[in-house]
């Protein structure tokens, strides 16, 4: 993928603490994947809201039972031995 490179106003402690995590030779690598992560959330953000729209809104008891289903697949996958969702990405 080509590269372009842009200037970006930071909090200084901010991006001082993400180059003594990384390194300065990190550092770029390390926003561009904060940026991919925040594209995730905000395009997953738009498919809730549509969804939402259009069968409407999650309720508590909705909330609840996939919760129930998320414990019951982490103890499954702790039991086994794999971490929590490891062995479900393997298998998709």
């Amino acid at each position: 993928m080509a590269t372009k490179k842009y200037t970006v106003t930071l909090p200084e402690e901010l991006a001082e603490e993400i180059r003594q995590d990384v390194g300065s030779g990190g550092f770029s690598a390390y926003v561009t994947r904060a940026i991919e992560r925040q594209r995730e959330r905000d395009r997953l953000g738009e498919l809730v809201a549509r969804l939402e729209e259009e069968h409407g809104s999650v309720t508590d008891d909705e909330l609840a039972s996939a919760e129930a289903e998320r414990r019951e697949f982490e103890r499954h996958f702790t039991e086994r031995g794999a971490p929590a969702g490891q062995q479900h990405r393997k298998a998709s």
